[in-house]
């Protein structure tokens, strides 16, 4: 019998496209992941995302290194986006978008060095917009921007709020016909169903799914350190494990 290829061996055969899942604060595990790719020289040639996901792609395709996201996110403190203000959500958001302003290197989606693509939900249609043009930090604070936690986020004439609320994987941006690892965030939020955690599955698509990761919040930002750690250890095993089924759980 033929030993089933290892998730290194797959990743390595062709280029392959990278898609993260949303995840409330799973902006640390996602980090944690990408950089065990990225040290078994492992890179994308494309990122799409929703919420966490984005976040986390957004950064890497602008031109942010993982030690530099790390530090970032390690020294995040929960004053650093905390502005609570009237309206359709408790923070107003604009010290988040300072803060993911300073932390890109390339203000808009040209200037990526792989293509980007961030989903957001438009409240008012109901659908997903899947965003590739224009500056990369409004698009990146909408598709995180939590109903009830952060207010709606301008572009344009629309609002929009976070991308996980319909395309929870980050596979809306993602065309047919590409390889992709797909990193599924297994931690379930209470207000989501277990049906909505069901593991995305399409053509040329492995899964990646890291389970019982420390679920990091704004009350308890320290656990997001240990969340890196586990992550990239996790991921560097998945690595050598056989792809069975279209997904590797580790």
């Amino acid at each position: 019998m033929t030993a089933r290829p290892t998730l290194r061996e797959v990743l390595a055969e062709k280029p392959f496209a990278l898609a993260m899942s949303s995840g409330f604060f799973g902006f640390f595990a996602h980090t944690g992941m990408l950089t065990a790719l990225l040290e078994a020289d492992l890179a994308p040639v494309r990122v799409t995302g929703s919420s966490a996901g984005a976040l986390v792609g957004g950064l890497w395709a602008a031109g942010l290194d993982p030690a530099h996201a790390r530090a970032a996110l390690e020294g995040l403190t929960r004053g650093d986006f905390w502005d609570p203000a009237p309206g359709p959500g408790f923070l107003r958001g604009r010290k988040f978008r300072v803060l993911l302003e300073s932390l890109l290197p390339a203000p808009s989606f040209l200037q990526t060095r792989v293509p980007f693509a961030a989903s957001v939900y438009d409240p008012l249609a109901r659908h997903t917009v899947v965003i590739t043009e224009g500056r990369l930090a409004p698009a990146i604070h909408a598709s995180c921007a939590v109903p009830l936690l952060f207010h709606p986020v301008r572009i344009g004439a629309r609002f929009y709020v976070d991308g996980g609320v319909a395309d929870r994987p980050g596979l809306a941006g993602m065309p047919a016909g590409i390889c992709v690892l797909y990193h599924h965030l297994a931690s379930r939020s209470p207000w989501r169903s277990a049906a909505s955690m069901t593991v995305a599955r399409r053509a040329q698509l492995v899964a990646l799914a890291i389970h019982a990761l420390p679920r990091p919040h704004p009350f308890d930002l320290a656990s997001g350190r240990r969340a890196i750690d586990l992550a990239l250890a996790r991921t560097r095993l998945a690595l050598t494990r056989p792809v069975e089924d279209g997904a590797v759980h580790v």
